[in-house]
């Protein structure tokens, strides 16, 4: 059966291999973890958790394994890149609101909106249908001067022009009607 230490020196044995592990390679490990996570209290956090595996692997500690700092780096990249891993896969939290403090979002009127739309149509019709067609490609559709001129089978100056004209056209013809409505609503 083999002999273990008690608890009081393993304790010691274990606080002074940390203390040690700290003061030699703990400014590397903050630097390293604040390079890589641009946050200084997660960079601390990693460091943290980085000495805590160390202490639960000692065995890996040995020089003769390779180079202590480096398995304590990697050990820390590792962390860092699980941590990020984690916050990425999981979706954005929400703070929760309590009932009493939960506001109904309030709705705007569509009724504007609607009269508006139905005044707009309106006035688009009274438009000739070459420069409705102009309107509906370049806006609508959300075609290029060019594209609408091939589409319509114009010069794309004729399209400029139209556009000009129907859009000074449907301003004129939009004002006079909303203008009116806004007299009725009063």
């Amino acid at each position: 059966m083999a002999r273990t230490r008690p608890a009081t020196q393993r304790g010691a044995a274990d606080e002074a291999l940390i203390r040690t592990l700290y003061e030699q390679h703990g400014g590397a490990l903050l630097a390293y973890a604040v390079r890589l996570t641009g946050d200084r209290a997660a960079a601390e956090d990693a460091v943290q958790e980085t000495l805590i595996r160390a202490w639960r692997n000692p065995e890996a500690l040995t020089e003769a394994r390779g180079s202590v700092r480096s398995w304590l780096l990697t050990v820390e990249r590792n962390l860092i890149t699980d941590r990020f891993r984690a916050k990425a896969a999981r979706p954005a939290e929400v703070a929760e609101v309590s009932e009493r403090s939960a506001t109904v979002p309030v709705q705007r009127d569509h009724a504007e909106g609607v009269v508006e739309a139905l005044v707009m149509t309106e006035a688009l019709e009274q438009l000739s249908p070459e420069h409705r067609d102009v309107l509906r490609s370049i806006y609508f559709q959300q075609l290029s001067v060019a594209e609408a001129a091939e589409q319509l089978g114009v010069p794309a100056g004729t399209v400029k022009s139209r556009a000009h004209y129907a859009l000074r056209a449907l301003k004129r013809s939009y004002a006079g009607k909303a203008g009116t409505l806004k007299e009725v609503a009063v």
